[in-house]
């Protein structure tokens, strides 16, 4: 287990290397591989660990590359799709197996807690939360899950599931393409990756502090 997610980190930090090297290995098979990362990333509730902001703005960074086998518009399209055909296969999963899984303690595969936090976000943002979700790394994960669990109107979801997909895969892979290419940030492109990284779940940090001081306020009401 240890090695497996020493190897994610090194996936993760070193993205721009790894998809080099799958380019090189698999030519445009590469986006066959970026699909199936993307529609497992946002489809599988059991995957949430995967690469998302990271990946997409590395692989529209290497598309940026002057000889690159990749086309940084036929791979957003690509990318889109799978990530509202993503969100729709979970929200289904959710509708058909939510209820029961909120009903049990932590299986081997889910963590409560993860599913507590993403309908947390989820009943504070509303349809909001399918787009905003996107761009949290793991809640946008579970929260098509549980929009479907808690029985959201479909069409109500995929509004929101289009619009969001197609902000996030567009977002990430074109600043990517524009700015990837740029020495300054090809110099520091793990630090780019960190800040991205970092960016991303600063929404998750903000809302632990917050509970935590909630929890304290309850635990030490003041005099």
């Amino acid at each position: 287990m240890i090695d497996v997610i020493k190897h994610l980190i090194d996936f993760i930090l070193h993205i721009d290397i790894h998809l080099r090297d799958i380019v090189a290995n698999y030519g445009t098979w590469t986006y066959a591989v970026l699909a199936v990362i993307v529609f497992a990333e946002t489809g599988l509730v059991v995957t949430p660990f995967l690469p998302g902001d990271s990946l997409l703005f590395a692989a529209g960074a290497l598309s940026s590359a002057e000889g690159s086998q990749l086309n940084v518009h036929l791979m957003a399209v690509l990318l889109f799709a799978c990530a509202v055909a993503g969100d729709s296969i979970n929200y289904w999963i959710g509708s058909r197996v939510g209820p029961a899984i909120f009903k049990r303690e932590d299986s081997i595969l889910m963590r409560k807690k993860h599913l507590s936090r993403a309908h947390a976000f989820f009943e504070k943002y509303g349809g909001r939360a399918v787009i905003l979700a996107r761009f949290v790394p793991i809640v946008r994960t579970f929260v098509p899950f549980v929009a479907g669990a808690g029985s959201m109107n479909y069409r109500q979801f995929m509004a929101f599931n289009v619009v969001g997909g197609f902000a996030w895969v567009y977002l990430f892979c074109y600043a990517g393409f524009f700015f990837g290419a740029h020495p300054l940030v090809q110099k520091n492109f793990k630090l780019v990756i960190l800040a991205i990284i970092v960016l991303s779940v600063l929404p998750i940090i903000f809302e632990f502090a917050r509970a935590w001081l909630h929890s304290r306020k309850i635990k030490f009401p003041a005099a």
